[in-house]
């Protein structure tokens, strides 16, 4: 089976999950500037989890890119990122309603780190199911910024639940930089 029904069906819920974010945003009552100041967790709860959907959608289009089969576990492994990145409008709202909390925050953070679980996975079984000399395992290689991720959701979610939810914030908006620097291994590999 070819990639492009299973890469329309993800980029179809990944549309929805930011139409779900963007329609949790609620205007204030009040025409006022204070009014909107007291909006701004909300809003950049929002801008945090629109950026990680961005991120997830331009790696999996990569990713699909170089896919040229898909089995059966490779189409639960996508359903299971999905599942996971749907989740993110309920931790993104619970978040920034309750102005980065504590146990909101640590929800969130396990949110990411779930979802970067369930895209090493769906690496993975796309790996499987090409072999070891398939163009993804050749690109994907090491794969630091990959390793390093959980490593600190998981550190993010101590310091939102130990230190301040503030520190683990700023631990997540870290791990977002640092994918928003384009991945280049999977052109390197294309490239004759």
């Amino acid at each position: 089976m070819g990639t492009n029904r299973l890469e329309a069906f993800s980029d179809g819920v990944l549309a929805i999950i930011i139409t779900i974010m963007v329609l949790e945003l609620k205007a204030p009552h009040d025409a006022s500037l204070a009014a909107l100041e007291a909006l701004w967790p909300v809003f950049f709860s929002y801008i945090l989890s629109f950026v990680y959907v961005g991120i997830y959608w331009n790696n999996h289009h990569h990713m699909m890119h170089v896919t040229e089969r898909v089995s059966g576990s490779v189409l639960w492994a996508n359903l299971h990122l999905l599942f996971w990145l749907s989740l993110l409008p309920f931790s993104t709202n619970w978040m920034g309603e309750n102005h980065f909390a504590r146990w909101p925050t640590m929800a969130y953070g396990a949110n990411l780190l779930l979802c970067a679980a369930a895209y090493f996975l769906l690496e993975q079984r796309i790996i499987a199911a090409e072999g070891p000399g398939g163009t993804l395992a050749r690109a994907v290689g090491f794969d630091l910024k990959g390793k390093l991720s959980p490593a600190l959701y998981v550190l993010g979610i101590a310091a939102a639940g130990w230190l301040a939810p503030v520190a683990g914030l700023a631990i997540f908006a870290i791990v977002a930089a640092m994918w928003l620097v384009p991945d280049r291994r999977i052109e390197r590999t294309l490239e004759p």
